[in-house]
């Protein structure tokens, strides 16, 4: 690409993600964090109280029109995890990871970015209207109130890992490890305002789902950040990651939940984006990065497995991201999607080289798209992979049981 027309992409990158009116410079307390020390103590956060928020003024994420009509299956709906169900956590962050402009959300309810990072919806957000909650919101676009997390929150965080340090190169993102954090502060604040044991029985009865790890691969692994490669062979790591989630499902365990959903990893080897880096000639996956992947979801299922056995009372599955995202690949014209090599917003080889930044970039319509950017699908995709994940619709995914599965009414 010529200097030209790279200069100008250039500076619309800079004032999409450093605007003159922000101030994005991170914070000198989160320069010191690690993986054991959080900073935030308090669940009730907002942009001018907490040390996790950049100096600026943001709107909330708008409220989407559709609500569930149904009543709700469990009391509420707990999501963790990474840019896959990020709802608007990163809108307050100092990061490079933000999809707070357009075309993001532009085919939502509301037609307008909420951060979440997708032309549409969410996974979680179709799973919630089956559960017959609204949709979740972020933990820091809410006020910290009972009343704005009876119903669930998502603490999610684009860019954020397993490994503390993975996604640091994108800026701020709030850790897996951080993640639990916040819900313990939030299990403190139900249980101060409601009770031990009304907090207890909410907990107990709500469902959580985890959507972590893809990127302690993108952003550290296949990066080789701290020369990792040469200390862990892809099977020491992914049993490293996996052990690390294991014992996280422990730590909530052991605050009362549950209900848990574990998603695997999608076959990242297919994103655009290593498309364009590894010059794939016809649109073919990078295997080598799909076998990893394939390596880490075989570890992290039996794993969730053998941790079902030990823990009797709850309900714990694994859904494999990577089974029901092929079987869309390979069947795509079964599903509608004629366009399933390039995503429909970016530049670049298979539209993935460069991010999407801007309306220009993006195609007229998603609907005939896997891929909506770099790396997340559209919300075309993201629907058929909430009905395997609900009832396995079109695939099964999880194992041992399904989300309605999970939630059904238990017969005497």
């Amino acid at each position: 690409m010529s200097i030209s027309l790279l200069l100008p992409l250039l500076l619309l990158l800079l004032s999409t993600f450093f605007p003159r009116s922000r101030n994005l410079a991170v914070p000198q307390e989160l320069k010191n964090l690690s993986q054991n020390l959080i900073t935030y103590n308090t669940p009730a956060i907002s942009p001018s109280s907490s040390s996790l928020v950049v100096s600026f003024s943001i709107s909330p994420s708008p409220t989407p029109t559709t609500l569930p009509v149904n009543p709700p299956l469990v009391p509420a709906f707990f999501i963790f995890g990474d840019s896959s169900v990020d709802c608007g956590t990163n809108n307050y962050l100092g990061t490079f990871a933000r999809a707070d402009h357009s075309p993001y959300g532009r085919d939502f309810d509301t037609h307008k970015p909420t951060g979440r990072f997708c032309n549409g919806r969410i996974p979680v957000d179709y799973l919630a209207l089956r559960l017959g909650l609204p949709f979740v919101p972020s933990y820091l676009g809410q006020m910290g109130t009972v009343e704005d997390m009876i119903k669930g929150v998502n603490y999610a965080s684009a860019g954020a890992g397993v490994i503390f340090s993975s996604g640091s190169e994108l800026g701020q993102r709030i850790s897996f490890t951080q993640q639990i954090q916040q819900f313990s502060d939030t299990l403190q604040s139900f249980i101060l305002n409601m009770g031990e044991a009304a907090a207890n029985e909410l907990i107990s009865n709500s469902v959580f789902y985890i959507s972590i790890g893809v990127n302690d691969y993108i952003h550290y692994y296949l990066r080789n950040a701290s020369n990792i490669q040469n200390l862990y062979l892809p099977w020491s790591f992914n049993q490293f990651v996996a052990a690390s989630i294991r014992q996280e499902i422990k730590n909530l365990y052991n605050m009362n939940v549950r209900r848990v959903i574990l998603m695997g990893l999608p076959p990242i080897g297919c994103a655009p984006y290593y498309l364009w880096r590894y010059n794939s000639k016809n649109g073919e996956c990078i295997e080598e990065i799909n076998d990893i992947i394939l390596e880490y979801n075989f570890v992290m299922r039996y794993m969730i497995e053998e941790l079902g056995l030990k823990l009797p009372d709850a309900k714990i599955t694994f859904c494999d991201m990577y089974e029901g995202s092929m079987d869309i690949i390979k069947n795509h014209e079964l599903y509608g999607f004629n366009v399933t090599t390039d995503a429909c917003c970016g530049l670049g080889k298979y539209k993935g080289w460069i991010m999407c930044l801007a309306s220009e970039i993006a195609c007229s319509n998603a609907t005939n798209h896997i891929w909506w950017d770099q790396y997340h699908p559209t919300d075309a995709v993201n629907a058929i992979l909430a009905d395997n994940v609900w009832n396995g619709l079109h695939t099964k995914m999880c194992y041992p049981m399904n989300l309605e599965d999970m939630v059904a009414p238990r017969t005497k």
